[in-house]
């Protein structure tokens, strides 16, 4: 693939602040898209998150959405709500790992609450950035009240806007200022660089399976805050990085569990995400944990993903930690469950130690390249000649079933029709024989692939 200009490469200004002032859902607003969870608790976002302001009067450029922070005086962390406790120091260097990369930065604060230490103690602190910098006074709903609610914060020593993101107001205004921090935004929004494409991967499954640890290693950057607590990922989070010629973009999504054990609102909305995500991505990890073994929600995960035709394969993370006859095993047993989809790979992989981590972006760029395999009516049809002469159809009620010619509908996943004299006829394990057949001539190994059938009595 030849390389191309990533959202990485756009200049970044970071929205930064205390808990609950509103980030999230001003940086929804700003990239014009739901793609951060928001909720009146304090301490939701914890990881990092990005995405692109495209306006038409406007170059493009990156935000950056990060948790909320939690600073005292001399710029000690202090213990933040319940939601982000224990993680007060990965969210301040989260915040500190996007700052180093910006180009300049929001100091987003609560125009109802007004001016609070914390809001203090974290101007100081940014300020010693030296970055480009601005103070966006959120929950002002109207012009009427703007002066009222933003007078205290012209002590921060910063320019003010007053904005409501949840109703929109001043936005567009606000993103003229964003845009003006970044001088070096300067590619057209409608650029071919912004309309170029990535492999989008999204990671899926349980909770604490190492997926962030994952996306980690793979990207050779701490992105995504890792820990024991199982749950520490609630939005589906963007970790873009270029390597060997191809633009990736992984998509770390919250651990799902069943439905009746999720009780959380939260979780609720994490999951939603999670499994939008796995819909919009080209292909999908499902990481299992090699101690913990498979799950009913695994067994389930997998269904729905071959259900859907998703491009996916499974890894199991923390194969370090198991036995070498039992990872063996484990391995069997699910190889045998995917027996309804044998297509899919099964990598045994570890995080921590990097083992076969490198087999990963290889096995889904092939897999990428599979799902867009385009074959001729030409090629189908004696592929169909091949299979029909080395297996004949069965006698179905004293009458073979009649195969009259094959094509292809579409690709993403590779769907093939045939037309027969009579489709209801066709038995499954028949189908399942021209499924593995048309694999073998035509290459594609671990790609999902739809077969038709549809009734006609007319030789093409």
């Amino acid at each position: 693939m030849p390389e191309i200009q990533a959202e990485n490469a756009l200049p970044r200004i970071v929205l930064t602040g205390r808990p609950n002032v509103g980030k999230s859902t001003l940086f929804n607003r700003l990239i014009r898209a739901n793609r951060a969870i928001t909720h009146d608790r304090p301490g939701v976002t914890r990881d990092r998150m990005e995405g692109t302001v495209l306006r038409s009067s406007l170059p493009a450029f990156a935000v950056v959405d990060t948790g909320g922070v939690t600073l005292g005086a001399h710029a000690a962390v202090t213990e933040g709500p319940e939601e982000s406790r224990g993680f007060e120091e990965d969210i301040l260097r989260q915040t500190e790992t996007a700052l180093a990369a910006a180009a300049g930065l929001a100091l987003v604060v609560d125009g109802r609450d007004g001016l609070l230490p914390l809001d203090e103690h974290l101007a100081f602190y940014l300020r010693r950035t030296g970055l480009p910098a601005l103070c966006v006074v959120n929950k002002v709903d109207g012009i009427e009240r703007e002066d009222e609610l933003t007078a205290e914060f012209y002590a921060l020593g910063l320019p003010v806007v007053a904005v409501s993101a949840e109703h929109g107001h001043n936005m567009p205004l606000l993103a003229d200022m964003l845009a003006a921090l970044a001088p070096l935004a300067d590619a057209p929004a409608d650029s071919p660089a912004q309309k170029a494409t990535t492999l989008r991967l999204a990671m899926l499954g349980r909770p604490n399976a190492g997926k962030s640890s994952l996306v980690n290693a793979l990207s050779g950057e701490a992105r995504m805050i890792v820990s024991t607590i199982a749950g520490t990922t609630r939005d589906s989070v963007d970790v873009r990085f270029a390597r060997d010629g191809w633009d990736y973009v992984f998509v770390d999504t919250a651990g799902v569990r069943r439905r009746a054990k999720i009780t959380d609102s939260v979780e609720k909305y994490s999951v939603s995400s999670a499994l939008k995500s796995v819909g919009k991505a080209d292909m999908t990890l499902l990481v299992l944990d090699a101690a913990e073994g498979v799950s009913q929600q695994d067994k389930r995960l997998m269904d729905l993903l071959n259900t859907r035709k998703i491009p996916f394969c499974v890894l199991i993370n923390k194969c370090d930690l198991a036995p070498r006859t039992a990872l063996k095993q484990l391995e069997k047993n699910i190889r045998a469950m995917l027996a309804f989809c044998a297509h899919v790979p099964v990598l045994p992989v570890s995080a921590n130690t990097g083992h076969a981590l490198d087999k990963i972006l290889p096995l889904a760029e092939k897999i990428h390249r599979e799902c867009q395999a385009r074959v001729s009516t030409g090629q189908l049809n004696r592929a169909m000649a091949e299979a029909l002469a080395k297996h004949q159809p069965p006698v179905v009620k004293r009458v073979r079933i009649k195969f009259y010619y094959l094509t292809q509908a579409e690709t993403a996943p590779p769907t093939f029709v045939f037309f027969v004299n009579d489709a209801e006829r066709v038995p499954e394990n028949y189908v399942r024989y021209l499924e593995h057949t048309l694999r073998k001539i035509f290459g594609i190994a671990h790609a999902p692939m739809r077969l038709h059938l549809r009734s006609s009595h007319k030789k093409k």
